[in-house]
């Protein structure tokens, strides 16, 4: 099933850490290292968010200094794990307040004020952390899954008893089936995981459908809190969001394995947004994961990293010189023609999202069989995480964890996105499971 390919490793000072198999010391001795070259710096806001990337003032223009609710889910959820919950109560409670100050972007969507169609009318997923504003640029903002992690995440944290919730707290949190049904989520065509063109995406389905669940765990555990989780005076009932889940349920087991399967331009067999419906979600079964699994690695599987999908013309060859840096990251959801025609089949950027990833769903899969064949593949694509940090020839400092390496002069570099926060965040976690194995 698995493909192993060479294993490159950026920085020469990682030789005599990383191995072909650890003990607990060589873990704690790799973690340590690392968080002596701030490698898992995650600097907060004033307000306990974090911006997307830690960026020089000179290469600001690329937009990462700004805040994703997506990322920030990720970034909180990686230092819950590692035991640093008070980080992450800041940073979802923050986040809560975002939305309550613009609770009417779902009020008008639920009461069809708006044409929901249009992404600006849609709670904005990107927005100025430092102030909780909105941004003015035109963004794809449709994005269902931004929102499903926000839900996911905060009712577990309040299901484990990290937060206590206020009525206004439980007001917002209603709002988000009643959303989700507005824009019929099941079908509804969003900008997804990468924020581009609207179609009906797997994994967009799959992460809202695990903030229902997790919502709907908080009011069974909690039913004095039903009453109070309401909109306009309609409590939301486990009746209502069982169909909801349900709905949602029929459409993602249709779609997958494949992340969309509308036709023409929209038609995707492969992404690798779909490994986030194995964890951190654990939102479908082992069989479909499996397949899951093996789609990525055998598809989408680089040298330096994993691309997002085939096809993905985003910092493909020579990007740098192709597009001014005001241009490379911006709204392209809704003409993604220009950005592709730059593309050559197999140039696509290997991005440092997934390896992490895959070690981890391969330690949860040893914890569970006991297989050592498991164990094995986890501290294989470990070892491609730890490999992909940056080395002493990078400009943008060493052992940084990149967005990406993409082709410059037919020699694969990291972007300027470089660290991204969501990389660091995955990182700690597959070296977090590799200590308990």
């Amino acid at each position: 099933m698995l493909r192993h390919q060479r294993l490159i490793i950026n920085s020469l000072k990682l030789l005599d850490l990383i191995k072909s198999s650890y003990f607990l010391e060589d873990i704690s001795t790799i973690f340590e290292f690392l968080q002596q070259q701030e490698t898992f710096n995650f600097p907060e806001l004033e307000t306990g968010l974090f911006s997307a990337a830690i960026l020089k003032k000179e290469i600001e223009s690329t937009g990462y200094d700004k805040v994703w609710i997506r990322d920030n889910i990720h970034i909180a959820h990686a230092l819950y794990v590692r035991g640093e919950t008070d980080v992450a109560i800041r940073n979802v409670t923050s986040l809560m307040d975002y939305f309550k100050k613009f609770q009417s972007r779902f009020e008008r969507v639920i009461e069809a004020e708006v044409d929901s169609g249009q992404a600006m009318e849609r709670p904005h997923i990107r927005f100025d952390g430092i102030n909780l504003a909105e941004l003015d640029q035109q963004w794809g903002h449709s994005q269902n899954d931004a929102l499903g992690y926000f839900l996911w995440f905060y009712c577990k944290l309040a299901n484990e008893g990290y937060l206590k919730l206020q009525p206004e707290d439980l007001e917002i949190l209603a709002l988000f089936p009643f959303y989700f049904q507005a824009i019929r989520y099941w079908d509804d065509e969003d900008n997804g995981h990468w924020e581009e063109e609207p179609k009906v995406e797997a994994s967009s389905i799959g992460v809202v459908i695990a903030g229902l669940k997790e919502l709907k765990q908080l009011l069974l555990k909690e039913n004095i809190l039903v009453p109070a989780c309401q909109y306009q005076d309609i409590p939301v009932r486990i009746q209502f969001l069982n169909k909801l889940i349900a709905q949602g349920t029929i459409v993602l087991n249709h779609i997958l394995p494949a992340e969309c399967i509308q036709p023409e331009t929209k038609k995707r067999r492969y992404d690798a947004a779909l490994l986030f419906l194995i964890y951190p979600l654990q939102v479908i079964d082992d069989e479909i994961g499996e397949q899951i699994l093996r789609d990525v690695i055998n598809n989408l599987q680089g040298d330096y990293g994993i691309k997002r999908y085939l096809g993905d013309s985003y910092w493909c060859a020579d990007y740098r010189q192709k597009l001014p840096a005001e241009s490379r990251t911006t709204d392209f959801s809704q003409d993604m023609g220009s950005r592709d025609s730059l593309l050559k089949k197999g140039e696509e950027a290997q991005w440092c999202l997934f390896d992490p990833i895959i070690s981890i769903i391969f330690g949860l899969k040893f914890q569970k069989t006991r297989q050592e064949k498991y164990r094995q593949e986890q501290i294989y694509y470990l070892n491609r995480s730890l490999g992909q940090l940056t080395g002493e020839d990078c400009p943008l400092g060493e052992f940084k964890c990149p967005e990406l390496y993409y082709l410059e002069n037919s020699r694969y570099l990291p972007n300027p996105n470089t660290p991204l926060l969501w990389t660091q965040a995955n990182l700690s976690i597959a070296l977090k499971m590799m200590e308990y194995n």
